[in-house]
This record gives structure tokens, C-alpha cells and sequence, in this order.
């Protein structure tokens, strides 16, 4: 293993993750399942993301993903699989993939040496992943990589999605956050998806954001306008910076170099897709 510049590997998620998550925001994963009778945005994000793992129930779903109500999780849980078993999901799942890199991006950096390097890189970055308490990542990983460079890259962009996003669930964790409460302190950071966002997504109600809220207030960490205090602010760096340290072996397998190259690549490719509106205009920030 090589060492990397600080935050490197945080930088290459950042670049490549996009790539992975505008798909949950695209009209090409509804139009897919539409034609089995998954239509519901929650049904359709549930069966998306949680296909991997086979025809789990919400118990599941509300651990691994853990930022959404129970509730919400088991409106659709398990029934989605009568509409459409897992592997029907996934296979529509990498078309609707395909639909949406070929609309954001284009045909010509679809086909591109770029796209293809990129793939490349990702998934050797991904081979330096480990299944052990990384459930959503165990699953993907099980799946074969698509043959198609833009798909491979899709791919790989999702294994290293998860596998930090698994790393972070237990950062939080350990921290005393709860789900409503890690929202919120993301959500203060400015980092954060908003909360119009998070409350029509996740299942939880103002009221629970508004108690979440005293909560954190009650730990030092929220001041009376909503706003991180020092000490939340210290939190929100800490989280990061742990989740960095969870997150690094795949960058440390990339090399230093390699790191740099896949930021570089992605990088371009995410910036091409949020000009051609991957993602709602107002879906981060305070507000």
C-alpha cells in the first residue's frame, strides 16, 4: 500500500459517487419498473437499491440504509418483491443505468478511452474493498461486473458507494446519532440533503425533526437557530475524517496515482452530468 494525500480517497468518492446516486433521482429506474407495477418513488428507490440483497424484508433495509423510517421501509417491504423479484429489478436496474449515462453524458464520452479508463480504475480501486460489516457492499459485490465500460464504471462507482456508505452507518453509530439526527446535523453542516428533501424521502415527520433537533441542542451540538455549534461542527469533521480512515483501503490499493487519475476522470463525467441536470436544483443546503 502506498500513502495518500490527506483526503484523497474522500475526493475520488465525492468525484465518482455521483455517477452511482443520480440514478435514484432519474426518471429511467420509474420508467423501468413502471411496466411490473412499481410506480411508488419509495418502492421504486427500496427495490433499486436493496435488489443485492435478495428478497429481504424491511428489517433489512431500515439497518443498512439506516437514515429512513420504519415505517416508510415496511409500506413497501416485502410486498415490491410480488411485483417484481430482485432479479428482474436489477436487470432493469442496469438498463435504466445504461438510459441515463447515455442521456447526461452522451454518446461520444459514453464510447469514450476515458470511460473506459475510468471503469478500469474504479473497479481495481474496488478490489481493495472488504465484505466483513459492509452489507450493502457484500451484495454488490456479488453481482458480475457489466461488460460495457459505462456500465462497469456504474458498477464499480457503486461498490465504492457502499462500501463507504456501510463504513459511515457505523461511524454514526458510534457517535450516539440516530438516523433523524444524523439528517440533521448533515443537513446543518450544509452538506446535507434539505430538509423539504430529507422529510418527503425518508418517512420522518417535522415533529421528528424538530425533536432530533432538541436532542442535539441538549448535546452542545445545535444552537437555537438550527446552526452546528463548535463542538457540532468538531462532530460533523470527526465523522468524516473516521469514515475516511474506514473507507481507505480501496484508494490505498488505487495508489496514490490512480487516485488522482479516477478523481480527475470522474470528475469530468460528474460535472457533465450535473450541467445536463442529474440532480433537483435544491436538493442540498439549509433550506
Amino acid at each position: 500500500m502506498t500513502s495518500l494525500p490527506a483526503k484523497a480517497g474522500r475526493r475520488c468518492h465525492n468525484a465518482v459517487n455521483p455517477l452511482h446516486s443520480a440514478l435514484y433521482f432519474a426518471p429511467d429506474l420509474a420508467r423501468e419498473l413502471a411496466p411490473y407495477g412499481i410506480e411508488d418513488p419509495s418502492a421504486v428507490y427500496f427495490a433499486g437499491r436493496a435488489a443485492a440483497l435478495g428478497r429481504v424484508g424491511p428489517g433489512v433495509v431500515t439497518a443498512t440504509f439506516h437514515n429512513f423510517h420504519h415505517a416508510l421501509v415496511a409500506r413497501h417491504l416485502p410486498a415490491v418483491w410480488e411485483l417484481a423479484a430482485p432479479e428482474t429489478v436489477l436487470a432493469a436496474r442496469l438498463r435504466a443505468a445504461d438510459s441515463m449515462l447515455r442521456r447526461l453524458l452522451g454518446e461520444e464520452a459514453v464510447a469514450s478511452k476515458e470511460m473506459a479508463e475510468a471503469a478500469e480504475l474504479a473497479l481495481r480501486a474496488a478490489e481493495g474493498c472488504v465484505r466483513p460489516g459492509r452489507p450493502l457492499y457484500a451484495a454488490l459485490a456479488d453481482l458480475p461486473v457489466p461488460e460495457a465500460p459505462h456500465l462497469a464504471l456504474w458498477h464499480g462507482a457503486s461498490l465504492l458507494r457502499e462500501h463507504r456508505g456501510d463504513a459511515h452507518v457505523a461511524v454514526l453509530q458510534h457517535a450516539g446519532l440516530d438516523p433523524v439526527e444524523a439528517l440533521v446535523s448533515h443537513t446543518a453542516s450544509g452538506r446535507g440533503m434539505n430538509p423539504k428533501w430529507a422529510l418527503a424521502t425518508r418517512g420522518w415527520s417535522r415533529r421528528d425533526w424538530e425533536e432530533a433537533q432538541e436532542r442535539l441542542r441538549g448535546r452542545g451540538l445545535l444552537d437555537g437557530d438550527g446552526e452546528l455549534t463548535e463542538a457540532g461542527t468538531a462532530l460533523r469533521k470527526g465523522l468524516e475524517e473516521e469514515t475516511d480512515r474506514l473507507d481507505a483501503a480501496p484508494y490505498e490499493h488505487l495508489g496514490a496515482a490512480g487516485t488522482e487519475r479516477l478523481t480527475e476522470l470522474c470528475g469530468a463525467f460528474t460535472g457533465a452530468a450535473l450541467a445536463s441536470g442529474a440532480f433537483p436544483a435544491d436538493l442540498f443546503g439549509k433550506d
